[in-house]
């Protein structure tokens, strides 16, 4: 048993050094055994090659690196690169026994799968102190936390803490671990994903999703109404990433047939945004859950009132509130309308008076706020928010 496990290990070792060093050299790579068999390999036609190399026939541009994971040894084999711009060889075997030693150091890890959900959980919590020793670490890990993200909290509780196992406080954590697990194989599964890496258990029945954010992930579901020009950069693409997360629940009820609730998160720039995302996502999921139950998405900009009311980051309620005005930003008129609306204490006849128009302009200008904003300055609620907003925009205005 314990010479399968480590043979699974060799290969495991050799399936990732292969990957990683195939792509930083652009080059053919395989993983020879002691015993002259293939353990992995980047190129198929490879191996045939460095068989006839060995009988003489073959070319003798291979670079050969020793490679031993325990009792198993072999060599690292590479190619001649793609691209005409060769590495000296002494450079390529320093970055091949780089790799290896990386992938070894992550593989004497206790757990990569806790490893990686320990990343995750740093990173939501803003505990970066090194950036590139996370995305060396990442990297290795096989997440790739280039693209931009935005962190998507499903709070699976109800899935997660229904059942019991009855078979103590260890079973009902393996339970608990297997079903965490579940969702995230539902999560993978929906939006097609290469791998969970960048998915994570974080406790308290929530499940974490680094979500890319980008047109080319979420293009599936774009089709939103604002432009790029009214949206605020940290907003970008949030309907879009709504409507996911939407038929994401759909899925997610289904195969669980629990209550789930989604949060989300606004996009943030750089590794540290990630924590500012979080937040975000928690405040909306701590919200929505209070005021509007479960089995629904749950986002800052849709929770109303309570999130001016019930936030304390005034730097976030000043972004939600540009948020929310920004497709009036180019309508001065449309604005000047909404402050004498609300001087005149909503009153149509009022408002249309003061501003010597006809009523059914009035009624047209108003159409169209809404139309913008998706906010009706004659629902209370709505007028609420958008006076708050235009409170807080000004105040912030006057501070800057």
């Amino acid at each position: 048993m314990a010479g399968s496990h480590l043979d699974s290990q060799f290969r495991r070792m050799a399936e990732s050094v292969t990957e990683k060093v195939a792509e930083l050299l652009r080059a053919p790579v395989s993983v020879m055994s002691d015993s002259g068999g293939t353990v992995a390999t980047s190129a198929p036609d490879m191996p045939r090659m460095v068989a006839g190399q060995l009988s003489g026939e073959g070319p003798h541009a291979y670079l050969r690196v020793p490679f031993k994971v325990g009792e198993y040894a072999g060599e690292v084999v590479v190619g001649a690169p793609e691209e005409e711009e060769a590495v000296s060889p002494r450079v390529a075997q320093a970055l091949v026994e780089m790799v290896i030693n990386e992938m070894a150091v992550v593989d004497r890890l206790p757990n990569q799968h806790e490893v990686k959900n320990k990343l995750i959980f740093d990173l939501l919590h803003g505990r970066i102190q090194d950036e590139e020793q996370i995305l060396t670490q990442a990297r290795f890990l096989g997440m790739d936390l280039t693209p931009p993200r935005a962190v998507v909290l499903i709070d699976a509780s109800d899935y997660l803490f229904s059942a019991r196992s009855g078979d103590g406080a260890q079973g009902e954590s393996s339970r608990m671990q297997r079903q965490a697990q579940f969702i995230i194989s539902s999560v993978v599964s929906f939006f097609h994903l290469s791998s969970e890496t960048i998915c994570a258990y974080i406790g308290e029945g929530t499940v974490a999703v680094l979500k890319a954010t980008n047109t080319k992930n979420l293009s599936p579901w774009a089709g939103g109404n604002r432009t790029a020009e009214e949206v605020n950069g940290s907003w970008a693409n949030l309907e879009a990433l709504k409507r996911a997360a939407t038929a994401l629940l759909a899925r997610l009820r289904n195969d669980t047939h629990s209550s789930i609730s989604i949060a989300i998160g606004r996009y943030h720039p750089g590794l540290r945004g990630l924590a500012q995302s979080y937040r975000d996502a928690r405040a909306a999921l701590m919200l929505g859950r209070r005021l509007r139950g479960a089995n629904r998405i749950h986002c800052l900009d849709d929770m109303g009132v309570a999130a001016f009311v019930g936030l304390s980051d005034d730097r976030t309620k000043n972004e939600l509130a540009q948020y929310l005005l920004g497709p009036l930003d180019h309508e001065p008129e449309l604005l000047h309308t909404l402050s004498t609306f609300f001087a005149a204490n909503c009153s149509p006849s009022a408002t249309a008076s003061d501003l010597a128009i006809h009523r059914n302009t009035l009624s047209y200008r108003l159409d169209k706020i809404r139309a913008l904003t998706g906010l009706d300055p004659r629902r209370f609620d709505d007028a609420v928010q958008i006076r708050l907003a235009l409170l807080i925009r000004s105040l912030h205005s006057e501070a800057g």
